[in-house]
C-alpha cells in the first residue's frame, strides 16, 4: 500500500501480530517491514473482468488476450457490460477467450446491470462476507478470487484467504505443520491475528521466498 496512512496501519498491525504470535513475530522479524501494495480498481466489473480472463493461465498469455479482448471494443479503454452482452460468442471466443470464459463474461455483465454487483462506492461500504455472497453469485468467480479482491483491490485488513494453497505452504514452513495444513487450522491459528488477518497472509506468502533466511532460533 502506497500512502502514508497506509503505512502506518502496517506498522500498527504488525506490533499487534508480534505480540499475539511469537512464532509469527520470528517471521515478521526475518522479512522485516510489510510492502503489501494496491492494484488501481476502476469499477469491481472491470477487476472481476480481468480476473475472469487470468483464471488458468500465465500472466503473459492472460495479457495478451485481456489486450486482443479489449481491441474488440476500441475506441472505448475497456467494454462497459453492456457491450460484452451484446458481443456474439464466436467473436468473444476469436480473441482466445474459452467458452466458459464467455459464459462466464456474460454472467458478470449481467449481474452488473442487475445490481447484484455494486457499484464501487456501495461495495466500499459493504462487509466482507455480504461481498463474498454476492460476487461468488457469479459464474466462474469463486471465493478465492473475491479475496484476493479484497485483500489487493479493497484494501480490507482482516482477509485471511484460508484456501489459498500458498497461504497454507507458508504456513506449513513457519509453524511446521505435518504435511498441508487444513483450512481450518489455518483458521483456528488466524483467530488470535485479527483484525490485522491481511497483513499476517503477506507474511505468510512472503515465508515462501527463498530469500528469506533463518533466524538462529529457527535452525
Amino acid at each position: 500500500m502506497r500512502s502514508g496512512r497506509q503505512a502506518h496501519d502496517h506498522a500498527e498491525a504488525i506490533g499487534a501480530l508480534t505480540r499475539s504470535d511469537p512464532i509469527l513475530a520470528r517471521l515478521i522479524d526475518r522479512v522485516g517491514p510489510c510492502r503489501l501494495e494496491l492494484e488501481t480498481m476502476q469499477s469491481a466489473f472491470r477487476a472481476l473482468a480481468e480476473a475472469i480472463v487470468y483464471q488458468q493461465l500465465t500472466g503473459r498469455a492472460a495479457a495478451t488476450i485481456l489486450g486482443r479482448v479489449v481491441r474488440l471494443f476500441r475506441p472505448k479503454r475497456f467494454p462497459r457490460p453492456e457491450d460484452i452482452l451484446g458481443a456474439p460468442e464466436s467473436r468473444l471466443r476469436a480473441a482466445g477467450l474459452s467458452r466458459a470464459k464467455v459464459a462466464a463474461l456474460k454472467d458478470l455483465s449481467a449481474k452488473t446491470l442487475d445490481g447484484t454487483v455494486p457499484p464501487l462506492a456501495t461495495l466500499s461500504r459493504m462487509e466482507e462476507e455480504e461481498i463474498v455472497t454476492r460476487l461468488t453469485s457469479i459464474r466462474g468467480v469463486g471465493r478465492w478470487t473475491v479475496e484476493m479482491l479484497l485483500i489487493f483491490r479493497l484494501a480490507r485488513p482482516d482477509v485471511l484467504p484460508v484456501g489459498d494453497y500458498g497461504i497454507r505452504k507458508g504456513f506449513a514452513r513457519v509453524f511446521r505443520t505435518r504435511g498441508l495444513p487444513t483450512p481450518q487450522q489455518v483458521a483456528r491459528r488466524g483467530e488470535r491475528w485479527r483484525p490485522h488477518r491481511t497483513v499476517a497472509s503477506w507474511y505468510l506468502w512472503r515465508a515462501l521466498d527463498p530469500s528469506i533466511g533463518k533466524t538462529r532460533r529457527d535452525q
